[in-house]
C-alpha cells in the first residue's frame, strides 16, 4: 500500500508565498516522477508542476517564474515553492507520483488527498 501526505497549505495574501509538501510512505520501490496538480471550483483539475527522477522539470506557463518544484528522493519527498501568489491561484493542491510498488517492476500511480490553497486579501 502507497500513501502520499500533503501539507503546507493555507490562506495567504496576495503577492505572499507558501510551501507545499508531499511525503510517500508505504511499498516504495523508487518514485519514477512527481508532479502538482490543482483543482479550482468548477475547473478540470490541471497541471502545476512536475519533476522526474533525474531532475527534470516542467510548469504550466501560468505559474512560470513564480513556482519552483524540488524533490528528495532519500525521503521520497515533493515540494512546491509558491511565491508572488495570486487569487487565481486559489485551488486544491494535489500531489501525484509514479512509484514503483514491488520487485517486479510493476508501476502505479497515486494521489494524495489534496491540501487547500487560498490566496485573499
Amino acid at each position: 500500500q502507497v500513501q502520499l501526505v500533503e501539507s503546507g497549505g493555507g490562506l495567504v495574501q496576495p503577492g505572499g508565498s507558501l510551501r507545499l509538501s508531499c511525503v510517500g510512505s508505504g511499498s516504495i520501490f523508487s518514485i519514477i516522477a512527481m508532479g502538482w496538480y490543482r483543482q479550482a471550483p468548477g475547473k478540470q483539475r490541471e497541471l502545476v508542476a512536475l519533476i522526474a527522477t533525474g531532475g527534470g522539470t516542467r510548469y504550466a506557463d501560468s505559474v512560470k517564474g513564480r513556482f519552483a518544484i524540488s524533490r528528495d528522493n532519500a525521503k521520497n519527498t515533493v515540494s512546491l515553492q509558491m511565491n508572488n501568489l495570486k487569487p487565481e491561484d486559489t485551488a486544491v493542491y494535489y500531489c501525484n507520483a509514479d512509484i514503483q510498488y514491488n520487485h517486479y517492476g510493476e508501476i502505479g500511480n497515486y494521489w494524495g488527498q489534496g491540501t487547500q490553497v487560498t490566496v485573499s486579501s
